[in-house]
């Protein structure tokens, strides 16, 4: 099911309806496959839509750190809790700081 889901979502890629959700839909399927690449570039095409897309954030961190960036999940889950600070985003931000602590723990550097 998840190769039609995701077949169907990159269909309507490019087209009227796409844009953040869609994006965020996309590489949320992408991720659940264990396609971390393929999910990281959904998720960044997701917050240049909508760059106040904390629920993108998060989960663009999950995808970098899946595919062994953990630069770049701790850049994106940075970027993440100042967007879900900005929102009031509570839930949102209190979980990416958890992930942001996690990885500088294993990297203090």
């Amino acid at each position: 099911m998840n190769a039609a889901l995701i077949a169907g979502l990159r269909a309507q890629c490019g087209g009227p309806r796409d844009g953040a959700l869609l994006r965020f839909s996309l590489g949320n399927a992408l991720l659940e496959q264990g396609d971390h690449a393929a999910a990281v570039d959904e998720f960044r095409r997701a917050v240049s839509f909508d760059a106040t897309y904390s629920a993108a954030w998060k989960l663009l961190g999950k995808a970098c750190l899946g595919s062994g960036d953990a630069t770049g999940a701790a850049e994106a889950w940075r970027q993440g809790i100042d967007v879900a600070r900005q929102r009031g985003d509570k839930q949102a931000e209190k979980e990416m700081a958890v992930f942001l602590r996690r990885i500088e723990q294993k990297d203090p550097s």
